[in-house]
């Protein structure tokens, strides 16, 4: 018995770890890709470079994985139980005298690891790396990142110059069928034109930077009725950068902080009530969404286990349903406690101790209770309604011409 119990746990711990990684990925992709779409549009749109999308990615990597993690550890659990469930595995375990509880030995292990990952995250690496998040979208506004002068448009430089590059090759290195309009000391406007050109940096001074110039005009005008037309072959034209406002520092949006911040000015009686309950609300919601982890392994089980004789998948929908709606129920929490509508531990402990009585309920119906099912009505209801979904499509089958299974009985002669 001693040689069996290992082997027991190292086989439901193959049996979770494969979907939940698996879950882990699927959900962190398709959360980055979505993200991937629009930050592809908006740095084409600003004019920016194509690596930022990727680093704007990276620091999002935090966040979505915070909200991977759980859904992906529900679901593990609950496609191993469900496996255990439909094979008839469970009911040997069961049968030999292994409780829910230890079954859970291994999954409750997992949680745990995964628990202390989570915290680290929604404290202190996901406010960091929101903030950088944050800096790099303001730099790629501003132009800090050359996303100032934009290709195929008129470009406004230190209201002395309008630019426009027709082209642009070799990543930026090599601008085509330029065009310039500046005004010079002497309030004289100069028309320059040229086929390439590219722009370099001056060790003078960091706040200009060299257009160079190759084949091209510069019509001069001169106030006179015959402007002054000169033809070169390189021509360096000094562009003065516009001045670039330093981003804020961390920490004026409450979700910047990190556990210790938010700690000292939550409570922190020389601060004024709206950042306090903005730091509470913040620092409580954070830790709901961790602590409902713990309870996640008892909620997979009771939606793992379908009837007897029964395939139903209604318990993976759900998982599913339950987690997203209690995230969003604390998003909506974290609101209106932020704005000091309602205490930061109602608005939010109030939705956990529901959900937390609502899955014991379940888990104890579906583990104490003999053929106990925590979804035994909705199951019912699902199964009359596919049988009923079942029929409506053979009605329809039957009474589409050709269709019809006396039709497709005949021969072919």
């Amino acid at each position: 018995m001693l040689n069996f119990i290992p082997s027991i746990d190292r086989y439901i711990f193959r049996l979770v770890i494969v979907p939940m990684l698996g879950i882990f990925a699927l959900a962190a992709s398709l959360l980055l890709l979505d993200k991937m779409l629009r930050l592809f549009d908006f740095v084409a749109v600003e004019g920016g470079p194509i690596g930022v999308v990727f680093k704007m990615l990276g620091a999002l990597i935090p966040e979505y994985a915070s909200l991977a993690i759980p859904l992906g550890l529900l679901l593990g659990i609950l496609l191993a139980f469900r496996k255990l469930a439909t094979s008839s595995e469970l009911d040997t375990m069961r049968a030999v005298g292994l409780s829910y509880w230890r079954l859970l030995r291994v999954p409750y292990a997992i949680t745990l690891v995964l628990v202390a990952v989570n915290i680290a995250l929604v404290f202190y690496i996901q406010p960091v790396s929101r903030y950088y998040y944050e800096q790099m979208e303001y730099d790629l506004r501003s132009g800090a990142l050359g996303a100032s002068i934009k290709v195929g448009e008129f470009t406004t430089l230190a209201d002395r110059m309008a630019l426009r590059i027709e082209e642009s090759e070799d990543d930026g290195q090599r601008l085509m069928g330029i065009f310039a309009r500046v005004a010079n000391d002497q309030d004289q406007i100069l028309s320059i034109s040229a086929r390439e050109g590219s722009f370099l940096a001056t060790s003078d001074s960091p706040d200009t930077i060299i257009l160079r110039l190759t084949e091209g005009t510069i019509v001069q005008d001169t106030g006179s009725e015959t402007p002054r037309v000169l033809s070169f072959s390189r021509h360096d034209l000094p562009i003065d950068l516009p001045a670039i406002e330093e981003f804020r520092a961390r920490g004026d949006e409450t979700r910047e902080y990190i556990l210790p911040e938010l700690l000292r000015i939550g409570w922190n009686q020389d601060r004024s009530e709206e950042v306090r309950d903005a730091s509470q609300a913040t620092f409580n919601y954070r830790l709901v969404e961790v602590v409902m982890m713990l309870l996640l392994p008892l909620l997979a089980v009771a939606l793992a286990i379908p009837p007897k004789r029964s395939t139903s998948a209604l318990g993976v929908f759900v998982a599913i349903v339950m987690v997203v709606s209690y995230h969003k129920v604390n998003q909506y929490g974290e609101d209106i406690a932020a704005l000091g509508r309602v205490d930061p531990i109602l608005a939010l402990w109030g939705p956990f101790a529901v959900f937390a009585a609502l899955i014991i309920w379940m888990y104890h119906r579906t583990a104490y209770v003999p053929g106990g099912q925590a979804l035994g009505a909705l199951e019912t209801v699902f199964s009359k309604l596919s049988k009923r979904i079942g029929k409506l499509f053979k009605r329809r089958r039957r009474a589409t011409p050709g269709m019809t299974d006396d039709a497709q009985a005949v021969p072919a002669q």
